[in-house]
């Protein structure tokens, strides 16, 4: 008797249709009771497992659309280009701005994350330090750490009437006009500053909300914050010598 074949291309076909997958829905696409069939034909192609739901759901990389985060979610299934839960926090903490403490993880992640925290501590895969009385998750890496501790500190401390303020994700119409007010009063590199300080007050993802309010380069954004964050200003400079435009007698030929 000859075998049964199976092909990947009805998990393309099925996922493409459905977005994501329960591994009895796959066995019903592939017409198999094994779970290991499925898995041999998952193995051929780019898939990704949830890290929602306990891993129960798939999906293929073409359809997955990711955020900035690294996150995607269907029908409020979460998956991430980290992969697994742990590796997700993992990858979270050590690419974010001023760490996370627990609660902030799990917002934006919106699974809970108190066991997978404890874990990857436990493991030293992340690092944890008391701020304000509760635990900021961090990197491990001792230089990296030390920067996300002083974003942090900078996003707690007071802010000024101008500042976007720590946490806050929607700025009123009213605040943006302030704003854009004063930071048209600042020189180059004032602005550079000026901007670099409120991406630290926003943490992950605020380079990309300043610029677009600000109408200036993400790159930009990020090189103030971290001028900030190194200590990296000349009071009486507003470009590093040599900056800015060549002069005209210098364009000229000789």
């Amino acid at each position: 008797m000859r075998p049964v074949l199976y092909s990947p291309q009805d998990l393309i076909g099925f996922l493409r249709r459905e977005k994501i997958a329960t591994i009895s829905q796959l066995k019903d696409a592939l017409g198999t009771r094994a779970d290991a069939t499925v898995f041999r034909k998952l193995k051929e192609l780019s898939y990704r497992t949830s890290y929602s739901h306990r891993g129960g759901y798939y999906t293929l990389d073409e359809i997955a659309r990711f955020s900035e985060f690294g996150l995607w979610s269907f029908r409020e299934v979460w998956f991430s280009r980290y992969g697994t839960l742990p590796a997700t926090v993992q990858g979270c903490v050590n690419e974010s701005v001023a760490g996370y403490f627990a609660d902030e993880l799990q917002e934006v992640l919106h699974v809970e994350v108190r066991a997978p925290v404890l874990k990857l501590v436990r493991e030293e895969r992340i690092a944890r330090r008391k701020v304000v009385g509760k635990y900021l998750y961090c990197a491990t890496d001792p230089a990296l750490r030390k920067r996300q501790i002083a974003a942090r500190q900078v996003h707690l401390a007071q802010v000024t009437s101008l500042g976007f303020g720590a946490g806050i994700r929607v700025v009123p119409d009213e605040l943006k006009a302030a704003i854009i007010l004063f930071f048209s009063l600042l020189d180059e590199k004032q602005r550079r500053l000026y901007a670099g300080l409120e991406s630290l007050k926003l943490g992950h993802g605020g380079d990309r909300q300043v610029a677009e309010l600000l109408h200036m380069d993400p790159g930009t954004v990020a090189k103030g914050r971290r001028h900030l964050l190194q200590r990296d200003v000349e009071i009486d400079r507003t470009r590093r010598p040599g900056g800015g435009r060549v002069r005209i007698e210098k364009k000229l030929p000789r």
